[in-house]
């Protein structure tokens, strides 16, 4: 995992949410539930880092990643 990777997937996170997830919010760790990314957030950032990554994740289910860092972590380990 990169730092690079880290800073994009903030941005794409802050896009998703409309703001109402800062980059620095998600860079600081944390579920991004409790950050509040609802289901329609959810959906943006699925789609952005499918286009940007070719990579699918499934965020909302037991296996789905939790914060920013487990995001970063399966996309690295998928590209």
């Amino acid at each position: 995992m990169t730092a690079d990777l880290r800073l994009r997937l903030a941005e794409l996170i802050r896009q998703a949410t409309s703001g109402a997830i800062g980059e620095s919010a998600a860079l600081a760790g944390g579920s991004l539930r409790t950050l509040g990314l609802d289901s329609l957030s959810a959906l943006r950032l699925i789609d952005a880092i499918d286009l940007e990554y070719g990579v699918e994740i499934e965020i909302g289910g037991p296996l789905a990643p939790e914060t920013l860092d487990d995001l970063a972590i399966c996309i690295a380990d998928r590209t």
